[in-house]
């Protein structure tokens, strides 16, 4: 997986918006406000939300996840960008953590991104 990939997968879907919060060194991808995935920028390692139960079983399954990093490791996992891990499931794991953030938006929230 390439970084400029994983940024356009990110930025592809609605309401995204790419955003520099901690300086220049980390990459927040958030919808509507709500953070959903991080990157650094030599882009080791990513933070993507996951729901709390499914967490925990990644980490189980893959030793390329693990609690996320600087983040509340109940509901965040870092994911290894180091080849270990399928491209396919890093890309539906950014799926799932865009739909869990999109799906606790307020309705008029979630409504505008319908729109778009």
């Amino acid at each position: 997986m390439k970084r400029e990939e994983f940024r356009k997968h990110c930025l592809a879907k609605k309401g995204v918006t790419e955003e520099f919060p901690f300086a220049m060194a980390v990459a927040v991808f958030k919808v509507r406000g709500k953070m959903f995935a991080l990157a650094d920028t030599d882009f080791r390692r990513i933070n993507l939300k996951c729901d709390p139960v499914l967490a925990i079983e990644l980490r189980e399954r893959y030793r390329g996840v693990t609690p996320g990093y600087h983040m509340n490791k109940r509901h965040w996992n870092s994911i290894a960008v180091d080849g270990s891990l399928d491209d396919g499931l890093v890309y539906g794991w950014v799926d799932h953590s865009y739909d869990l953030v999109v799906s606790r938006l307020p309705r008029a929230r979630r409504e505008e991104l319908d729109a778009l």
